[in-house]
C-alpha cells in the first residue's frame, strides 16, 4: 500500500510540474505574440529608416538597443522581427498540418492503391535531409521569404501525413468506427466527426516543437541570404548582417540571437512537457 501511496505521490508532482513548465512557456508565447501584434505601437523608431549619422550608437534612453550598422534601431527592428519569425512559422506549421492531415487521413481510411502512393512518396521525401531538400527547392524557386514558405510546407507536410495515417489505421479498427459504419454513416462524416477530433490533439502537442525547428529553418535560410531580403527585419537577418562587426559590436548579433534562443527553446520545453503529460511519442 505504501508502494503504492509513493507512486501516486510521484505521477501528483510530475503533473504538477508539468503544469507549471506549461504556464509558464504558455506565458512567455504569449507574450512574443502580443509583440507581434502590437510591433507598429510599440517600437520607438521606424525599423528600416537609415540614419549614418547615429550608427553603431550605444543602448541610450531613445535607443534601448542602441543602433546598427545603418543607424536604424535594434530594438525596433528585432520587435518588427518577431513578426517575421513568429507569424510566419505559424503559417508553415498550420499549412503542412492541413496538407497532412487531409492526405495521411484519406491514405489511412481508404487503404489500397491510394495508400501505397502516397506514402511511397513520403518516403521519397522523407529520403532526403531536410535542409538540402529546402535549399534545393529554394534555389529552384529564387530567394525570397514566400519561396522559403512554400518550401517548407512542401517538406514539413509529409512527416504528418504519416504521422496522421498511422494513428487513423490504428482507429480504423475501434468499435466506435464500426458501429459508425453500421448505424450507416458515410466514410467523409467517419472521418469528420470520429477520426480528425481523435488524432488531431496529439499532432497539436507535436506541433509545438516543430515550430522551433520552422523558426530555426526560416532564420537559417535567411542567415544565408535565400529568405527575407533587407531592409526588412527579420533575427536570422539581422545575424547576417551583424558577423562582419562581431570583434567590435557583437550586440548586433547576440540580440536576434538570443531571441531565436528563447523562442526556440520555450517551444521545445512547452512540447516536453505536453507530451510528458499527455504520455504522447513525438517523432524525435
Amino acid at each position: 500500500m505504501e508502494r503504492k501511496d509513493r507512486t501516486l505521490i510521484a505521477s501528483v508532482r510530475i503533473a504538477l510540474k508539468s503544469q507549471k513548465t506549461v504556464v509558464v512557456c504558455s506565458v512567455i508565447l504569449l507574450i512574443f505574440s502580443f509583440i507581434t501584434i502590437l510591433a507598429p505601437w510599440i517600437s520607438p523608431h521606424d525599423p528600416i529608416q537609415v540614419n549614418l549619422a547615429l550608427k553603431l550608437c550605444p543602448p541610450s534612453w531613445e535607443y534601448p538597443l542602441g543602433t546598427d550598422q545603418l543607424g536604424r534601431c535594434n530594438l525596433s527592428r528585432i520587435l518588427y522581427g518577431a513578426r517575421i519569425s513568429l507569424g510566419f512559422a505559424s503559417l508553415i506549421f498550420i499549412s503542412s498540418l492541413g496538407i497532412g492531415l487531409l492526405v495521411g487521413t484519406i491514405a489511412g481510411y481508404r487503404g489500397g492503391w491510394i495508400d501505397i502512393v502516397l506514402m511511397r512518396f513520403c518516403e521519397g521525401v522523407m529520403a532526403f535531409p531536410n535542409l538540402v531538400l529546402v535549399l534545393g527547392l529554394v534555389g529552384l524557386f529564387g530567394p525570397g521569404l514566400w519561396q522559403v514558405v512554400l518550401a517548407l510546407m512542401m517538406v514539413q507536410w509529409v512527416y504528418y501525413a504519416r504521422m496522421f495515417r498511422s494513428m487513423v489505421v490504428s482507429l480504423k479498427e475501434q468499435n466506435f468506427i464500426t458501429a459508425a459504419r453500421i448505424c450507416g454513416s458515410s466514410p467523409w462524416k467517419i472521418i469528420r466527426r470520429h477520426m480528425i477530433p481523435n488524432v488531431l490533439p496529439p499532432i497539436v502537442v507535436m506541433g509545438t516543437l516543430e515550430m522551433g525547428w520552422a523558426i530555426m529553418d526560416i532564420s537559417a535560410l535567411s542567415f544565408l541570404g535565400l529568405g527575407i531580403q533587407p531592409p526588412t527585419p527579420e533575427w536570422g537577418a539581422m545575424i547576417h548582417e551583424g558577423k562582419s562587426y562581431i570583434r567590435s559590436h557583437p550586440e548586433l548579433m547576440l540580440y536576434p540571437g538570443m531571441m531565436i534562443l528563447l523562442v526556440v527553446m520555450t517551444f521545445n520545453v512547452l512540447g516536453e512537457a505536453l507530451s510528458d503529460r499527455f504520455d504522447i511519442k513525438r517523432r524525435y
